[in-house]
């Protein structure tokens, strides 16, 4: 077996650097490491080939510990739960692939989820393993995901992001604002809250930035258009419910109504679309532009 092993959903394995310890065998430095995870869970990765060395060989019950083992693993998740909803890919070239995220589907494995992940459906379609999102968005947030096809052109596109050379453009259905003057400029700082998935607008200097328009009125609720300059974890959602316009059928702001671990209700996603991307392309210098095919509406 090789270092270019895959998982059956052709996504790279996770690499550790084994810790100092005392452990005789790299199968006790794992258990010990991951508590979380059952050792019957290990043993049988072990066994079945799903624990590999630097040059992609499988290790056993019986290798040696060394500190600073390279050592690659495979995440699974027993009895993951689908997800019943596809993405559509709207773009593919030799460097970018361009992809419309359903609600309810998260883009990258952490936690509950590996197999039921945007990344994982994506390069088991494609069949590329060196598929990589250039940027995240929520879990229940809907629209376009940006994704590096190319691992040698994939740090012009991901400085983008980090100079804030991408124009991004999202769409969100929350209560009417009649009180207030539009188009509005949101800056504010964000920081930690409680629980710890939350976000919440504190004291100091400004930390994120968001232009808000209203796209139509649409009597109680309106179709608010979103630009955001800063990318901070839930900028949007918090932008507008301190406004006093919660998106619809937000589950955290502005009070908690189920924790990320809730059954998802599908009737009741969140109103909040990626609707639009917009840059110049690095490699052609060319302009870009994509739009989201969902709707909120």
């Amino acid at each position: 077996m090789s270092v270019e092993a895959r998982s059956p959903s052709n996504m790279r394995p996770s690499t550790l650097f084994l810790p100092v310890g005392k452990w005789s065998t790299v199968f006790e430095c794992l258990c010990e490491h991951f508590p979380a995870i059952a050792a019957d869970v290990w043993r049988e990765r072990f066994e079945r080939g799903r624990v590999l060395d630097a040059e992609g060989q499988a290790l056993t019950l019986a290798s040696a510990y060394r500190a600073g083992l390279k050592v690659h693993y495979f995440r699974e998740v027993p009895n993951e739960t689908p997800i019943p909803f596809e993405a559509q890919v709207l773009h593919v070239d030799d460097h970018l692939l361009v992809a419309d995220k359903p609600h309810f589907l998260p883009v990258m494995p952490a936690g509950q989820y590996v197999e039921q992940t945007l990344q994982a459906r994506l390069a088991k379609l494609t069949g590329n393993a060196d598929l990589v999102p250039l940027h995240r968005i929520d879990r229940h947030t809907a629209g376009l995901v940006l994704f590096s096809t190319n691992r040698e052109t994939r740090g012009l596109y991901q400085a983008l992001f980090r100079e804030r050379e991408m124009g991004k453009c999202y769409e969100a259905l929350a209560p009417a604002l009649p009180h207030l003057q539009f188009p509005l400029l949101r800056k504010t700082r964000l920081v930690d809250s409680q629980p710890f998935f939350r976000m919440e607008e504190g004291e100091g200097e400004s930390n994120t930035e968001t232009r808000i328009e209203v796209a139509e009125r649409l009597g109680e609720l309106w179709l608010y258009r979103l630009f955001p300059v800063t990318g901070k974890k839930h900028q949007l959602r918090v932008h507008l419910a301190a406004l006093g316009a919660p998106i619809l059928h937000d589950p955290f702001y502005p009070q908690v109504s189920a924790t990320p671990d809730a059954p998802d209700d599908y009737s009741k996603p969140l109103k909040l679309l990626a609707r639009g991307l917009e840059f110049v392309d690095p490699v052609t210098g060319q302009l870009r532009q994509f739009t989201s095919q969902l709707s909120l509406l």
